[in-house]
């Protein structure tokens, strides 16, 4: 038998009414699930607390601080971040429970593998799968890091890749997949920015989005996946192209902001 697991499964979300329960019943293996809600406006809180009793309301600030913020609630030790939109699969629930039971401060954290579904297919090629991510981390030994829009899990240790699959229910369609193609690029451009961590380049402009689809399309083997896959590496560059060209007009922006306060 496999002593049981002293985790925390902790979400952040946001009007996922239509996504939110299947993440829920998929992690009520663990011993704890943390829920941290930005004032949703749909059934979003309703159905979370049929699955918790530690449902949180606050006001949004940046992911990694959100993240963070959610990580104190928890009272274990062991903590795994799922998304709203995942799910986790009971083979994967059992790979945690038996690598935790048996870490014994071998590893600090594991790398999750996540398949995608998406336009009605699971996509396994074209840099969407296996898309390992640090989901399972001791959080005596990490946080998350990095930039505030886009940050990452970061520990001080070893971590180890699991074999099973979380699933990733990203895009409804093609018009979600453009709205957050629209809403992460502007977070992108206005964090370069006003963080100062990088400048607009044109090369960037120019190569970038070219390499990404050759990259994801056929390095990656993204023809594999049939049309969902050449429109996936279609979309991926885009958004490349689109951050950059929004990082140029949010830099022309401030430039003619500081050349009239100049004045």
């Amino acid at each position: 038998m496999i002593q049981k697991v002293k985790i925390s499964v902790y979400i952040l979300t946001y009007n996922n009414e239509d996504t939110i329960e299947r993440a829920l019943k998929s992690a009520l293996w663990a011993e704890e699930i943390i829920v941290v809600d930005h004032f949703s406006n749909d059934r979003t809180p309703e159905i979370c607390k049929k699955y918790t009793h530690k449902f949180f309301q606050k006001e949004w600030t940046t992911y990694r601080e959100e993240y963070n913020y959610a990580i104190s609630l928890t009272t274990n030790k062991w903590v795994m971040f799922l998304d709203s939109d995942e799910e986790i699969t009971p083979e994967l629930a059992e790979e945690i429970r038996e690598e935790l039971s048996k870490n014994e401060g071998k590893w600090a954290g594991y790398l999750v593998p996540r398949m995608t579904f998406y336009l009605g297919k699971w996509i396994k090629h074209g840099g969407w799968y296996p898309d390992y991510k640090l989901r399972i981390f001791d959080k005596t030994l990490g946080k998350w890091a990095g930039r505030s829009f886009d940050p990452y899990p970061e520990v001080q240790g070893r971590v180890k890749k699991l074999k099973n699959p979380c699933l990733h229910y990203s895009f409804k369609n093609l018009n979600h997949h453009i709205d957050k193609i629209n809403q992460y690029s502007t977070l992108f451009a206005k964090t370069a920015l006003y963080e100062k961590q990088r400048k607009f380049k044109l090369i960037h402009l120019l190569l970038r989005p070219t390499f990404r689809f050759l990259r994801n399309y056929f390095l990656k083997l993204g023809f594999l996946d049939g049309m969902p896959g050449f429109i996936s590496a279609v979309m991926a560059s885009y958004y490349v192209f689109i951050k950059y060209a929004k990082m140029w007009e949010e830099e022309q922006n401030e430039k003619r902001f500081t050349a009239k306060r100049n004045c």
